[in-house]
């Protein structure tokens, strides 16, 4: 069951690299459209779950003044996302920072727990760790980032978290096929 798990996260993990890959490209090809695109999502998001409170809250028999006040803030939020690309970007690329490093962590935390196992793969695994933190820093300390230069930053992170987590993927099945020549 452990293995299962394990693999069906490593698929989601994959999906995630290539959707990263995948906006990193669109970040290059289409900047603007793709910034404007984000923020409206985002807005449109805040602004139907800021909507769904507000229902909640007329629609209930018990009054709860938060619900009201998490509403409005929430619509509020999301009409200032929907209209303010610029001040998104640079709260998308506190938060994508902020990402990549804690993956680059937990790769590296991951990585030290398997190198038990001798794995040729294992230097690989590590230096990819460290550079995938490193690109978190660089997105993080660097406030005039372009949005190509972060497009292709991102593109990198997605191409090395998608090959950590083959190799992750392998080191599991390895790891599985030894367990059962043990039982």
């Amino acid at each position: 069951m452990f293995t299962r798990i394990l693999k069906r996260s490593s698929w989601i993990d994959i999906i995630i690299s290539i959707i990263f890959i995948l906006l990193g490209i669109l970040l290059i090809k289409k900047p603007e459209e793709t910034l404007k695109a984000i923020s409206t999502i985002l807005g449109i998001i805040f602004v139907a779950m800021g909507v769904l409170k507000l229902i909640q809250y007329f629609t209930e028999d018990k009054k709860d003044d938060y619900l009201l006040v998490i509403a409005l803030v929430t619509v509020i939020f999301g009409t200032i996302v929907i209209f303010a690309s610029n001040t998104i970007l640079s709260v998308f690329k506190l938060i994508l920072g902020i990402w990549i490093i804690a993956t680059g962590v937990m790769d590296f935390q991951i990585t030290l727990i398997w190198k038990d196992f001798k794995s040729p793969s294992c230097i690989i695994s590590i230096l990819f760790s460290i550079l995938i933190m490193f690109v978190g820093i660089i997105i993080l300390i660097n406030e005039n980032i372009l949005t190509t230069t972060l497009g292709i930053i991102i593109i990198i992170y997605g191409i090395l978290d998608l090959i950590d987590r083959l190799i992750f993927m392998k080191k599991v099945g390895n790891y599985i096929i030894n367990k059962d020549k043990v039982s």
